[in-house]
């Protein structure tokens, strides 16, 4: 959510407004999404179809898929494992996290059959160790417990948590990309500082700022 909390800040500062930016687990801001939302973001396909059907003032017709993002290793700093990639952590004794939701649901699976092997699915599952709810909770499990050497997640976490760990990119015939999507309410299509708001974020400027936070350029 950096980047989206930046971008939204830069355009209301221009605009001379405040843009309030919730975040979280739905239940966390639905109530609050019914009654004022004007735009709904979302880390996937899968959650924007989830959020249409809960939110029934999302309007489907203004969904827009604006950026993409990669699946990575993040690992200790220094990379003291030396962790070369996906086909590394299918050999016994690595300790992984990963995170079943929040835009993730999945993603270990695609990554691990990629090549349709299922020899590759049953060594990378048994090598992992934690299960995380959400990219917050992961978080708090790779401080928490050092013994997790390799954390499947996203390119974006490592820019906005570099002090925690490095990088490793994922072979290209084993990596994952999912957008990041938006979409306005009823109430959004009748604002037009929220209708701004859509063409900012992507703008040439709204694409700089996603692009500093670690996601792929339009």
């Amino acid at each position: 959510m950096p980047a989206m909390k930046e971008a939204a800040a830069t355009f209301g500062r221009a605009q001379g407004i405040e843009v309030q930016v919730e975040a979280g687990p739905l239940p966390a801001w639905k109530d609050k999404a019914t009654k004022d939302a004007d735009i709904i973001v979302s880390g996937f396909e899968v959650m924007m179809s989830d959020f249409i059907e809960a939110l029934p003032d999302i309007d489907p017709s203004t969904v827009q898929p604006l950026y993409l993002r990669a699946s990575a290793i993040l690992v200790r700093p220094g990379n003291p494992k030396t962790i070369g990639g996906v086909k590394a952590l299918l050999e016994p004794g690595h300790r992984i996290l990963v995170v079943n939701g929040a835009g993730q649901q999945g993603l270990w699976e695609d990554v691990a059959s990629r090549l349709g092997r299922i020899a590759d699915v049953k060594a990378f599952r048994s090598n992992i160790t934690k299960v995380a709810k959400n990219s917050a909770d992961a978080r708090k499990a790779w401080v928490e417990d050092s013994s997790l050497d390799a954390w499947l997640i996203w390119t974006i976490w490592q820019v906005a948590n570099p002090t925690l760990a490095d990088v490793v990119e994922v072979e290209p015939d084993l990596r994952i990309y999912r957008d990041k999507g938006i979409a306005l309410t009823k109430r959004g299509q009748m604002r037009p500082e929220a209708k701004r708001l859509v063409e900012f974020l992507a703008s040439a400027e709204g694409q700089r700022i996603f692009v500093k936070w670690g996601w792929m350029p339009a």
